[in-house]
């Protein structure tokens, strides 16, 4: 009976002792915030504004009040906005990460503070009733229920003490971190922010010497001669866009049937090989297209059922060119338009007519801001000669939303507008609802 008694007191003494010393902190490391500056599409973007700039510098004081100089700054300021929408976007994407790291720093404080106080009250019941025996205790008892039962409360108090200092370590190397890239986001903001205050004032630069040259040359019959070259070249190039668009679409609808399919032949087969090949497929499907974006129209409402009370997209204006063959009065000159022309106020607001997605964004000679939007039903409308813009590509827009601001060409304030089922031109009179 003594041997047993012995041998019994060896084995929780041995079970208490690795149960005690074989703790140790298990410390992860900190995930580092990602940030994505697209440095390559601004760096381009800069490229491109530098390479017009110097184009400038080449031109004799002469050949600077032409239409070719006019449109050289239209371009520039396309880019320009699209350059300070960037920065835009990145900065209010640092300041969402600024948020994050903040709300993560009061977490991690608040999780030190409770770790802090349950140490101490630790602590200070060691100090007024000592440190237990913990042998002693297990030895003391009256069966070898009870001694493995005091056995497993001490191990999982000693556990918890143990995970309460890793943890508190841990999250003490975190508060670091944290603060860190706190101090790193926020001068990352400050650098974007001053970056597109820099380029909005070369914006404003640009827009006072577009000004100048358009006053200079507004009555030149050789620049109404080259904007109207210019038209017809950018109605080719729209045809273009909507046909690269329907294109797109037909991959994308493929794809996503050809996905469809492999699902279901998943399904039914439940085979690995089934399930390899569908690995295989997916990425290339996911890739179609040049925009990644999503253009589905599902969820919006019917365009063909707008015939006759489309919503137009200035409030005020009136059509100065109309579908179809056009005589220039000025020129006695013969064009031939895909769209209409609306004349209106300075700055008018350009709204979207339907429910759709932001197809496309562009800059063309002779329309200068492009913006293409997808609607249901395979129709799309284009709205040109746009100084400002306020979506992006892949942005669903509702009916009636602002996207855009209406420019100033030779005419004046136009808006160019038009309507296509497909790869059909559609009359844009024939749609819109009568003022």
């Amino acid at each position: 009976m003594v041997i047993h008694k012995k041998y019994f007191l060896f084995i929780i003494f041995f079970l208490l002792t690795a149960g005690l010393l074989a703790q140790e902190a298990n410390l992860p490391a900190g995930q580092p915030v990602q940030i994505s500056k697209k440095k390559s599409e601004l760096s381009r973007l800069r490229d491109e504004i530098n390479s017009l700039q110097n184009e400038l510098k080449l031109k004799s004081r002469k050949e600077k009040e032409s239409y070719t100089v006019l449109d050289n700054y239209n371009k520039q300021s396309f880019l320009l906005h699209r350059l300070i929408g960037r920065l835009k976007n990145e900065e209010e994407q640092k300041e969402s990460e600024i948020t994050k790291t903040e709300e993560d720093l009061s977490r991690i404080k608040s999780e030190i503070q409770s770790l802090k106080k349950n140490y101490a009250k630790y602590v200070v019941a060691i100090y007024k009733r000592g440190k237990p025996d913990e042998l002693a205790s297990i030895l003391d008892a009256e069966s070898l229920e009870q001694a493995l039962l005091r056995y497993k409360y001490l191990q999982k108090f000693s556990e918890r003490r143990q995970k309460d200092l890793a943890k508190l370590k841990e999250n003490t190397d975190q508060l670091l971190v944290y603060k860190a890239s706190l101090e790193k986001e926020k001068q990352e903001k400050l650098l974007l922010t001053n970056e597109k205050e820099e380029e909005e004032k070369n914006l404003n630069i640009k827009r006072e010497e577009r000004e100048r040259i358009l006053t200079a040359i507004r009555n030149d019959k050789s620049a109404l001669k080259s904007e109207l070259a210019a038209k017809r070249s950018a109605e080719i190039k729209i045809q273009n866009l909507i046909n690269r668009l329907i294109e797109e679409a037909e991959k994308r609808r493929k794809a996503e049937e050809e996905r469809l399919a492999m699902e279901k032949l998943k399904r039914k087969t439940n085979e690995k090989v089934v399930a390899s090949r569908t690995d295989e497929v997916l990425p290339k499907l996911n890739n179609a297209g040049n925009y990644n974006v999503d253009l589905s129209t599902a969820g919006f409402a019917s365009f063909a059922a707008l015939k006759g009370r489309l919503g137009w997209p200035v409030e005020r204006g009136r059509i100065v060119r109309k579908f179809g063959e056009n005589r220039n009065e000025k020129l006695n000159t013969v064009t031939l338009n895909y769209g209409i022309d609306i004349k209106t106020t300075s700055d008018a607001d350009v709204r979207a007519v339907a429910d759709g997605v932001v197809s496309a964004i562009d800059w063309l000679p002779g329309y200068g801001s492009v913006v293409i939007i997808t609607h249901k039903g395979d129709y799309r409308t284009v709205y040109s000669h746009l100084s400002d813009i306020f979506v992006k590509e892949g942005d669903r827009v509702k009916s009636g939303s602002m996207i855009g601001r209406v420019g100033e060409s030779l005419e004046g304030n136009v808006l160019h507008f038009e309507i296509w089922y497909s790869r059909n031109k559609q009359n844009p009179e024939v749609w819109l609802a009568r003022k």
